[in-house]
């Protein structure tokens, strides 16, 4: 669980990041500022650059997921052997 809050945390922040920087810079370079393209430009940025400075935190939380189903699978074919043994 500590592993999808931290990866979904910081790629909010990055994203809220993103959303301030293209919003401050459109403003400074347009009088009017589309709000809905900022935050589609802030939204594909915050995307690209989680790729690259998020991906320890990824695979963290992937390796976590991976563990979970590995002993969920795990538990269902235990249940299953104890089914077929009755």
């Amino acid at each position: 669980m500590k592993e999808f809050l931290v990866y979904n945390g910081m790629r909010m922040l990055l994203l809220i990041g993103c959303a301030v920087l293209v919003l401050g810079v459109w403003s400074l370079l347009a009088d009017e500022v589309p709000v809905l393209w900022a935050l589609v430009v802030a939204l594909l940025l915050s995307g690209v650059l989680s790729w690259f400075l998020l991906a320890r935190q990824r695979e963290a939380l992937a390796a976590r997921l991976q563990e979970r189903a590995a002993k969920a699978s795990a538990a269902f074919e235990a249940r299953k052997a104890r089914e077929d043994e009755d």
